[in-house]
């Protein structure tokens, strides 16, 4: 008898730690800066706004599942930067991880493009998740039938040669 009140103790010990390690909430912070139609990032220092004809959120229903994907765009000096960010499953306000394991619902990248040479354009990637752990956060402020609204944060990956950029103080206003 004492190892079955044993074993139920663990398993409500366990379930109740992996409740709480959930990091989705109802509070998807306050949706940042950012003007409507526009993404805007800090990017290792930097400062990076989309152009509003350049940025776009498609959402997308399919077998039970949403799909919601973010792309801007931003051409200042000479070179293209872009944000795609998709998002699966995710439907609601809250704060979302991006990576953290197998079940990963949130991609990122940051891409930079020269254009001063457009017969040899030198293209590069950051990606998030780049491995298995945590790169980042998504907080989803509001998202209603016309627009999506929040902020966000994450470390990408090259993948060719393994450098990072740190994205910082992200946030979008997008209509869909």
């Amino acid at each position: 008898m004492k190892t079955l009140h044993k074993l139920t103790y663990l398993f409500l010990a366990t379930l109740v730690l992996m409740t709480a390690s959930c990091k989705t909430d109802d509070d998807g912070g306050n949706g940042g800066d950012a003007a409507s139609g526009t993404l805007i990032a800090t990017v290792d220092g930097d400062n990076y706004e989309s152009e509003p004809a350049g940025t776009s959120a498609t959402r997308v229903n399919a077998g039970g599942t949403t799909t919601i994907v973010l792309n801007a765009n931003s051409t200042a000096a000479g070179s293209n930067r872009v944000f795609a960010i998709t998002m699966n499953g995710i439907d609601a306000e809250g704060t979302y991880d991006i990576g953290g394991g197998a079940n990963i619902s949130i991609n990122a990248l940051y891409i930079e493009a020269s254009a001063t040479n457009p017969n040899n354009a030198q293209t590069q990637t950051w990606q998030a998740p780049f491995n298995d752990t945590i790169a980042g956060e998504m907080n989803i402020a509001e998202i209603t039938e016309s627009k999506i609204r929040g902020t966000f944060s994450f470390t990408g990956q090259n993948t060719e040669d393994n450098s990072t950029r740190t994205i910082t103080d992200g946030s979008f206003n997008i209509n869909f």
